[in-house]
């Protein structure tokens, strides 16, 4: 089927599109072909996909140890077995440090355990899209066992300085857990020398693989307790879960198709260079940013963003209805509200919520000019209408 380009897409921060051909030709070989599972069939499709992915994310990720790369269904089901993980290892209530800049698959599970009694959680405030290592330092306590939070904000496009952080954290003895969903595939990653414990990520977004693939990887596996427990293929005699890497984590049948295309959608980035990457998508965020810019009536909410990440609002109008005209008017696909990162929001615009442009390596810059073309002109029939008015 032919790919429709009769629409501008910038909600790649949510999901990316288009796929790689690269990516929907193993996904579509994966399907046609029967299930190769290392010592579970004798069959073969002659590609065993959940190895080369994991060896896709390693060279991509920096992981010394492939075996270290472990495979869930996306970020968000890795952050709750990886903080879930952590308490069962360590009794008794701990404090947990989080972020103002951190997503719900972040926010939710530590507030819920803050509910139950299981800890006790401080949220650190940022300033100008960024939490600082010495915010970091100062709320750190003699229980303080572990913080969570993201590498990069999904609404400012702001990249968290990760080295220092952990740094902070590892002086005082505290494990430190990495929401990567944002960055993975956008930013250099070398988690060989990162003081980073645990990196999650999500295959949907930058790494340009498809819905329902994702993982961590994990310098320790010994300071994460095992939550799921299931068949592995191994030690099948044992009525206990193996202890060995990786399937300390992993039970029951992977994602065959979803693996053979994240591999893809990984090795296409690797192709490419994240420097190249970064490189396309910095100069159409500037050019973007500075069209925007023109519109007095425009607010951008961080101005000049690590990743390509437009946040904006136009006075007077809401969010949603920007949206809706970008959509039916300009069809122009961006994404409005509160992108599932209420504190953020409390802070840069009351809890309105906002409208989120994102970009990828296959948007053109025609379509950013278009874009920002559309926004301009909703912009100043905004702008008239109140004058008007």
């Amino acid at each position: 089927m032919a790919e429709d380009r009769s629409f501008i897409y910038l909600n790649n921060a949510a999901t990316s599109w288009p796929k790689p051909p690269e990516v929907l030709a193993a996904v579509s070989e994966s399907l046609s072909l029967p299930v190769f599972g290392s010592g579970r069939t004798t069959a073969s499709q002659g590609e065993d996909c959940v190895t080369k992915a994991r060896d896709a994310l390693s060279g991509l990720l920096g992981v010394k140890t492939p075996g270290h790369v472990v495979f869930t269904q996306n970020a968000t089901d890795s952050l709750n077995v990886l903080i879930q993980g952590f308490l069962k290892r360590h009794a008794g209530t701990c404090h947990v440090l989080t972020t103002a800049l951190d997503h719900n698959s972040v926010l939710r599970p530590l507030h819920e355990y803050e509910r139950q009694g299981r800890i006790r959680l401080t949220v650190l405030p940022f300033e100008d899209g960024r939490v600082s290592p010495g915010a970091v330092a100062e709320a750190i306590t003699p229980m303080t066992r572990l913080m969570v939070m993201t590498h990069a904000s999904n609404v400012l496009g702001t990249v968290q300085d990760i080295q220092a952080i952990g740094e902070v954290l590892h002086d005082h003895g505290a494990c430190f857990v990495v929401d990567g969903a944002q960055a993975a595939g956008h930013v250099p990653i070398n988690l060989e020398s990162l003081p980073v414990d645990a990196y999650a990520f999500t295959g949907h977004k930058a790494l340009l693989g498809i819905a329902g693939t994702g993982g961590f990887a994990i310098k320790d596996p010994e300071a994460i307790a095992p939550v799921r427990f299931g068949g592995t293929g191994t030690d099948s005699f044992s009525l206990l879960h193996p202890t060995g890497m990786p399937e300390r984590f992993e039970a029951g049948t992977h994602n065959y198709p979803g693996l053979a295309g994240l591999a893809a959608g990984v090795s296409f980035i690797l192709s490419l260079g994240i420097k190249r990457i970064m490189e396309k998508a910095g100069r159409q965020t500037a050019y973007l940013i500075r069209e925007l810019e023109k519109e007095p009536n425009i607010t951008i909410y961080h101005g000049n963003p690590d990743l390509p990440i437009i946040a904006f609002n136009i006075r007077d109008l809401p969010n949603d209805d920007v949206g809706f005209i970008l959509a039916r008017r300009y069809k122009v696909i961006g994404r409005t509200g509160l992108h599932c990162a209420p504190l953020v929001h409390q802070a840069i615009d009351g809890g309105a919520g906002c409208v989120r442009l994102s970009h990828s390596w296959f948007t053109t810059d025609e379509e950013c000019r278009i874009a920002a073309g559309a926004v301009r002109e909703i912009a100043q029939n905004a702008d008239r209408s109140v004058s008007s008015a």
